[in-house]
């Protein structure tokens, strides 16, 4: 272990680059030379998280153990920075176990269930404990972990499972994460469910399948390539390589599950596999593989052939020491020379309900799961709010009050943690500033005799301006309150700092605000136990971390650092002059000026022609907001966002514009000046983590440009970049738009997955055309769609809604098929911009090209019919991302949805007429315009379009989407059987199609 360690710490350059940017060229290489310890470079795909967490658990079992393995506080800081390494993995995508990514083998690597458990595993392990023993140690040489972090990775494992990958549904490597060594899953169902399609799946007479169309040392495989090409995996199926450790792996999980059931079956499944050598000494082969001439019998009649021994090939080692090393703990435990306690010091075998850490001083996960109550202080940011508060019954407190105790923002606490695993021998910098989520700031803190609580960062208003909508914040308040009481997992109970702002209990908003008040004087707020207190009550009850790693010697520098307690009502707000008016076109669109817009207005765009020191020296002769932020947006575009105007820089003059326009509800100044400050707001890269779990793929961009594809976690910095760098040309405001529809849509697919059901994409753009659709139509039919109790007036710009409309609005969109007011036309262009397909949609295409020998052409993309078919299989991803890329660049919604119509109805007539087939190449886009035409002959044509009074419905186009589906289907249905058939097919009026 010590070995390990050194080759480790000799790269601890990449593991600082690495835990900041989880980039792949920053990975820890695995792999050493035996004599030197340098690391083994090419050709190898070195980003294997699973192996670095396997190396963690270790430590800490063998030092659990009695064994001291680290002895100085330098590898104590380098082992910290590998609890940072893997904090993250549960949005890093690597190469898995079987260091081949995803089972295509083409270089590309994802998300694996197995590796985000081995991280979570060696989290939990890690946290708390002392590398130096506990009889030994000192506050220094314990490691901490992240809760939050480590939650995240649970709450990722468990949404994959259980699957492996977006490409892997089953794969063996699973086997050691939901059992001995990881023992990752907490839930009991969830394991066995696991462990239950492995073995359905994968299992053979010899072992087990590593996955599906696995290539590895099977005859067929060319292995003087490093990579696949294309759907070559399809010519590996049904002659896999079985891998015999993985019953020896069953064996352990029975005897430590006490399922002598399963120990039997596996024990007398392994006895024939294995090797005895001249010694009597029976040797555990690597795998099982079909030879040569027997490939093709195997692939006709599956497990019907016998196989080799990885023994038998000539460049295979004599031992295979992993599985040896396997099956003597397996003979160990099945003998009674060793127990599971033996094998495992720490206890993580046993039942999540049942398990307890050995004793660790600074330990604080707790395995028991509690009916948790939440403690709850109300701090006031002013005595004048407390006041207000204390005429409705509500007890507060002020920073003032609860002192000796401190109040900190969630960012100030983060400065002390930069302390945590720093060395400056080593060039580590200590822990990246990642924020402080729900369940860290529900802890209360020691640092060298300070008490500190901290408030959550959804109070932050410097944060984002999502703070300053007050339905928004009940709903955030609610979303961290529900996630504490589900997830806490310490001996003690969670205090939560309610931070009361005047912004959020003013007069014409304090009612929602005074309701949840009221519930938690009661006891429960929807479902969620409560109980109110003061601070200092709660001090006895809470659980108190002591950071008492931040040494004496460190002390001076965060003082250097400017701690900023929290200490009440920031006024310096309150001396910004500026009128925020409403125009007439409600800031509508900030960057172009047009007549309707007052004549400060139209004189500051003017004056963006002019010099920097020209606009510098008027900016006292503006007033109103809008033109404010013209100003200070020219100014940071030409000298950035830290240039001085005299009376603070434009980052902060357009921090303050945000936060007065936020106050009096001006929502799109408000995202125009938080877009030109370039604000992100927190859990970007986790919410886009939630959808990508869900087999999804995630899009940035403006509605009709360009948009680049998600399909791997990203850190924030370049999800950051990406909607900056689309947005801000089209329209400043929808860089932050997007951010709240980001953080909307991980919420709810994470509490409403069937909502997203048929959308192989969340297109972010084209959502919020979607949305901009819908809008349109309520604010025509019903006037304002923002029932805000501000006042807001009527507008069809989306950018004037509050984010807590935003969030309604979504959910109106992704629900649009049970709105009955709106047109046929409406619903399609909505369904359209949803980018949903109807269910089994990519099988009926699938069947569609199974029947045309030349292809079909979508949107100008052709699709052979080979080597397509021969590469993919009609319920794999890469088919399903096929057929959508076809729609590339098709930016009309309602065309879009007609066209997946027509080829669900195409694929009905094909099921009913099995005869029938296309002869040549069909343009299916042409298909559906011979439908229009065919009913543009109709009779009901005329009728039709004099009926259409609607103004969306300006063409062929929107008029035939606006017929209702089974007139439609009657046109295509006609319009497929004359491309079939070369001729017309006439069809009775009363006869009647429709697609479900």
């Amino acid at each position: 272990m010590r070995g390990i360690l050194y080759c480790y710490m000799r790269q601890a350059d990449k593991v600082e680059t690495f835990k900041s940017t989880q980039k792949m060229d920053a990975a820890l290489h695995s792999k050493f030379d035996t004599w030197s310890g340098d690391a083994i470079s090419q050709p190898y795909h070195h980003l294997q998280l699973d192996v670095v967490a396997l190396f963690v658990l270790y430590l800490v079992q063998m030092t659990a153990s009695g064994l001291q393995i680290v002895f100085n506080t330098d590898e104590v800081a380098f082992v910290q920075n590998l609890i940072y390494y893997l904090e993250r993995s549960y949005r890093v995508p690597d190469f898995g176990m079987w260091e081949r990514g995803s089972k295509y083998n083409n270089g590309s690597c994802e998300l694996h269930s197995s590796s985000i458990g081995a991280a979570k595993a060696a989290l939990e392990s890690a946290n708390g404990f002392n590398l130096f023993g506990t009889k030994k140690g000192a506050p220094w040489s314990v490691l901490w972990v992240d809760i939050d972090a480590h939650n995240r990775n649970r709450t990722v494992m468990d949404s994959l499972l259980p699957r492996e990958s977006n490409s892997k549904s089953a794969d063996s490597a699973l086997i050691p994460t939901v059992s001995f060594p990881f023992f990752a899953v907490d839930k009991e169902s969830l394991r066995l469910a696991t462990l239950q399609k492995i073995i359905s799946k994968l299992e053979g007479r010899y072992g087990m399948k590593r996955f599906k169309g696995d290539g590895y040392m099977t005859a067929d495989e060319d292995r003087s390539r490093q990579h696949y090409q294309p759907a070559e995996i399809k010519m590996f199926n049904e002659i896999e390589c079985e891998w015999p450790i993985f019953f020896v792996y069953l064996i352990i999980d029975g005897i430590i599950n006490d399922n002598q059931k399963q120990v039997n079956e596996y024990s007398e499944k392994l006895k024939p596999l294995l090797v005895e050598r001249h010694n009597n000494l029976k040797i555990l082969p690597r795998f099982y593989y079909v030879s040569k001439e027997n490939l093709e019998m195997e692939r006709s009649a599956p497990g019907s052939m016998e196989r080799e021994s990885s023994f038998t090939l000539f460049e295979e080692p004599p031992v295979f020491l992993w599985g040896q090393a396997v099956f003597t703990i397996c003979n160990l435990l099945t003998d009674g020379l060793i127990t599971a306690h033996d094998l495992d010091p720490i206890k993580r075998y046993l039942p999540m309900v049942e398990r307890h850490k050995v004793s660790m001083r600074y330990s604080t996960f707790s395995g028991v799961v509690s009916d948790t109550i939440i403690q709850v202080s109300l701090i006031a940011e002013s005595k004048h709010l407390q006041t207000i508060l204390s005429t409705y019954g509500f007890a507060t407190q002020t920073p003032q009050q609860v002192e000796p105790i401190e109040i900190w923002p969630s960012q100030e606490l983060l400065k002390v943690y930069l302390h945590l695993g720093a060395n400056d021998k080593l060039g580590l910098s200590g822990r990246p500033k990642r924020p402080i989520g729900a369940l860290g700031t529900c802890k209360i803190y020691s640092v060298h005799g300070r008490t500190v609580v901290c408030y959550p960062l959804m109070f932050d208003i410097g944060d984002f301006y999502m703070a300053f909508d007050t339905q928004t914040l009940i709903d955030e308040l609610q979303h961290s309150l529900q996630f504490v009481s589900s997830y806490w997992r310490m001996p003690m109970r969670p205090l939560f700092i309610f931070l009361l702002r005047e912004d959020v209990i003013e007069e014409n908003r304090r009612g929602p605000m005074l309701e949840v008040l009221s519930a938690f004087k009661k006891g429960v707020w929807e479902g969620i136990k409560v109980c109110l207190g003061r601070v200092q009550s709660f001090i006895g009850s809470s659980v108190v971390e002591n950071l008492e790693f931040a040494r004496q010697d460190n002390l001076c520098t965060m003082e250097q650092d400017i701690i900023q307690p929290f200490t009440g009502k920031d006024s310096s707000f309150d001396g910004e002059v500026c009128i925020l008016k409403r125009t007439a076109s409600s800031f509508s669109n900030l960057t172009q000026i047009s007549e309707d817009f007052d004549e400060e207005l139209q004189r500051a765009n003017a004056f963006r022609s002019r010099s920097t020191d020209d606009i510098v020296a008027h900016l006292r002769d503006f007033h109103s907001g809008a033109s404010l932020a013209l100003l200070f947006g020219e100014l940071s575009k030409r000298e950035g966002l830290h240039f001085d105007t005299g009376n603070g820089t434009c980052y902060d003059r357009l921090n303050k514009l945000c936060r007065k326009a936020a106050q009096q509800k001006l929502w799109s100044l408000v995202r125009y000046s938080a877009s030109l400050c370039h604000k992100v707001v927190d859990s970007l890269a986790p919410s886009i983590t939630s959808v990508l779990v869900h087999d999804k793929h995630v899009t940035l961009g403006v509605f009709g440009h360009e948009e680049v594809v998600i399909s791997n976690p990203l850190p924030p910095s370049t999800i950051k970049d990406i909607l900056y760098t689309l947005c801000t040309p089209h329209d400043e405001r929808d860089a932050c738009l997007q951010q709240e529809l980001v953080l909307h849509v991980g919420a709810a697919i994470n509490k409403q997955p069937k909502l997203f059901h048929g959308m192989l994409q969340v297109r972010i753009g084209w959502l919020a055309h979607a949305m901009r659709l819908l809008l349109k139509h309520r604010n025509v039919h019903y006037g304002s769609y923002d029932a805000d109790d501000g006042g807001e007036v009527q507008s069809e710009d989306i950018h004037d809604l509050s984010p807590s409309a935003i969030k309604c609005l979504l959910h109106d969109v992704l629900t649009v098929e049970k709105h009955s007011d709106l047109t046929w036309l409406q619903k399609k262009q909505i369904a359209g911009a949803l980018n949903k397909a109807p269910y089994d949609f990519y099988s009926k295409v699938w069947l569609i090209l199974e029947r045309s020998p030349e292809g079909f052409v979508i949107n100008g993309h052709h699709l052979p019919q080979q080597p397509t078919l021969s590469d993919m299989g009609k319920n794999e991803v890469a088919w399903w991302k096929k057929v959508e890329a076809m729609f590339k660049g098709l930016h009309r919604p309602e065309f879009r949805h007609l066209i997946v119509e027509m080829l669900m109805v195409t694929a009905v007539v094909l099921e009913r007429n099995p005869e029938f087939s296309f002869q040549t190449c069909t343009d299916i886009d042409a298909v559906v315009r011979s439908a229009i035409e065919s009913y543009k002959t109709d009779n009901q044509f005329q009728e039709h379009i004099s009926s259409s009074a609607d103004d969306e419905v300006n063409d062929d186009i929107g008029l035939f989407c606006n017929l209702p589906p089974e007139t439609s289907v009657r046109f295509m249905m006609q319009s497929v059987m004359k491309c079939l058939l070369g001729g017309s097919i006439k069809f009775t009026t009363d006869e009647t199609c429709s697609v479900s």
